[in-house]
């Protein structure tokens, strides 16, 4: 499978710099793909993926031609001119705003390159006729109490939109949780808090996430993408969810150092809880509702959820697109978060909304 998406055509993977992104043009890379474009909005880590890739494709005598191009998903005339100057066959659409925190604070740019940005690349896709379209998600999706994960909720519902109007492309969505060592991931914090001699920062003492490795999770995105008929969401297999205290106090033992708490007063490492986030939970989800079926991969699920009135959700989307700016946007954008995203707070009230706008899914009865 996994070369099925990817040998002898051309590949785009936008955020091709981050962390997921960036090991997608590594493994891409292998699998002697006819070219591979890299959109990148960082400069910096345009510059490293490049150095990185052209060492590669020389160690390996690979005659992949590379394509790395400065730009962002948000600049919707530059998306559409980089699919109008290379025939695409195949998209990875990784870039996203991601840290939690971060998007909360600045809601309005969290929902511009999450969400406006995923429609951009979208359009632009299907006005080209590429392939294969293969949606980077995330677990933060599911019942989000976070403006990061509400967003990447409604950039899912664009990737479903799209897929039942343009069969042409197929498009298909991954959802999974963290990932080990990537840029803001508590594993690269937590050792330099022990390098520093502490304390490590815990946000709850029982708060639980899932992972996997970098390598892993782009490997079953890749077969994921291959599986693909058009508007599937697939759920990947992360094992167990990890009790983040449980991590900490296992990195503070594996680096030769002993746990500082009211047994041990004396110890090198303190742990201190700080309190939850604004919009983070204490455990994350896979799954809003529905079914779950296997696919011919064992770690790979497909899922069925309930679907949405996607027609007025179009509406409201292309309304806020045109509309709102400033303050008036950001009250737009929350609302609009709350009427489309079970699970997020309405920003009048704090309920959330439970109930889907439920419409059946093509061949779903």
């Amino acid at each position: 499978l996994l070369d099925a998406c990817i040998r002898g055509k051309t590949v785009l993977v936008t955020g091709g710099g981050g962390s997921i992104g960036s090991e997608l043009c590594r493994q891409a890379l292998t699998l002697a793909p006819k070219k591979l474009v890299i959109l990148e909005h960082s400069e910096f880590a345009l510059y490293s993926i490049e150095q990185e890739l052209l060492e590669r494709t020389a160690k390996a005598g690979s005659d992949t031609e590379l394509d790395f191009v400065l730009g962002s998903i948000t600049d919707r005339q530059q998306v559409e001119a980089l699919f109008s100057r290379v025939a695409i066959d195949t998209v990875y659409h990784a870039a996203a705003y991601k840290h939690v925190p971060i998007v909360e604070r600045n809601p309005i740019e969290g929902f511009r390159n999450n969400v406006f940005g995923t429609l951009y690349v979208v359009r632009a896709a299907v006005q080209a006729g590429v392939g294969r379209f293969v949606f980077i998600s995330s677990d933060k999706a599911v019942r989000p109490t976070n403006v990061m994960g509400a967003t990447k909720r409604v950039a899912e519902l664009v990737v479903e939109s799209s897929a039942r109007q343009h069969a042409k492309t197929v498009f298909s969505m991954v959802r999974f949780g963290n990932v080990l060592a990537s840029s803001g991931s508590v594993v690269p914090l937590f050792s330099r808090q022990i390098a520093a001699g502490g304390p490590i920062t815990l946000t709850h003492s029982d708060v639980t996430r899932y992972f996997m490795t970098i390598r892993e999770a782009v490997e079953l995105v890749i077969q994921a993408g291959a599986l693909a008929r058009g508007g599937e969401l697939f759920v990947l297999d992360m094992g167990t969810p990890v009790r983040i205290r449980d991590l900490a106090e296992r990195m503070i033992r594996l680096s030769g150092r002993s746990i500082r708490d009211e047994n041990n007063v004396n110890g090198d490492v303190a742990i201190e809880v700080t309190g939850l986030r604004p919009g983070e939970k204490l455990h994350e989800e896979l799954l809003i509702d529905g079914d779950v079926t296997g696919t011919v991969h064992p770690r790979i699920w497909e899922v069925r959820e309930k679907s949405l009135d996607l027609g007025s959700f179009e509406a409201e989307l292309t309304q806020l697109e045109h509309g709102a700016h400033g303050g008036a946007a950001r009250s737009a954008v929350r609302a609009m978060l709350a009427r489309w995203v079970a699970g997020y707070p309405d920003p009048g009230t704090g309920a959330q909304r439970k109930s889907l706008r439920a419409v059946p899914l093509a061949g779903q009865h």
